[in-house]
């Protein structure tokens, strides 16, 4: 079964409580949250305060994708504001082991992500210990890009260093997902799709779009 994280990058901050419900309503398996510094990637985004308003509107699992230079001194505000999952980036952190553990002690599922221009093996030692590994599609800090040639590959080679590594690691993808590229990145083993644009800005609605992806055959 397709698993989608519409990324509320793309949704229309005016009605937010409203259009995360409709996605819940839809079949969303949880709400994914992009925090941008303006120095890990050139922009800024959202910060725990939106996690906070959004933790009573929803039921779903709240998942933070942390694109910042320093993860561990944003790390208890999202926390406290009721993250379920962190995602930090490997190339951010020299020994991730320590904060991987300071996540998972806090009673949270806890991720690992890495930039296109990353290895894939470079993730690997901490396979065993994460809950999420985030191949990113795209080079992150901005909404709406193509999905980059050669990540079918990426996510294949990720896939199999999963099974031997630690089958219950999700293998969540992020970066030009759309009803397009969805497809073919499932085939090469994707098993979650972080989709902003395609869901929120889709001509017949949120509602609609979900329901597309989760139509789309798992293999």
């Amino acid at each position: 079964m397709v698993k989608l994280a519409p990324s509320i990058l793309a949704a229309d901050f005016s009605r937010l409580g409203e259009l995360v419900r409709l996605v819940e309503n839809a079949g969303a398996d949880r709400v994914h949250i992009d925090v941008m510094d303006g120095h890990f990637v050139p922009n800024l985004s959202m910060g725990s305060v939106v996690v906070k308003g959004l933790r009573p509107v929803t039921r779903l699992p709240l998942e933070v994708h942390l694109m910042v230079q320093d993860p561990a001194k944003f790390l208890d505000g999202f926390l406290d504001a009721g993250a379920d999952t962190i995602i930090f980036h490997v190339e951010a952190v020299p020994q991730p082991s320590q904060l991987i553990e300071r996540i998972k002690s806090a009673g949270k599922k806890v991720g690992l992500a890495f930039n296109p221009d990353v290895p894939t093996g470079r993730i690997r030692p901490y396979l065993a210990a994460i809950d999420v590994a985030l191949c990113m599609t795209v080079f992150p800090g901005f909404g709406g890009q193509r999905f980059l040639p050669g990540s079918l590959e990426r996510i294949a080679e990720l896939r199999a260093a999963i099974a031997a590594e630690n089958p219950a690691c999700e293998l969540e993808i992020d970066g030009g997902v759309d009803l397009t590229t969805a497809g073919p990145a499932l085939a090469a083993g994707a098993d979650v799709l972080v989709a902003g644009t395609a869901v929120f800005g889709h001509a017949e609605g949120p509602v609609v779009a979900v329901r597309h992806f989760l139509a789309l055959p798992t293999s």
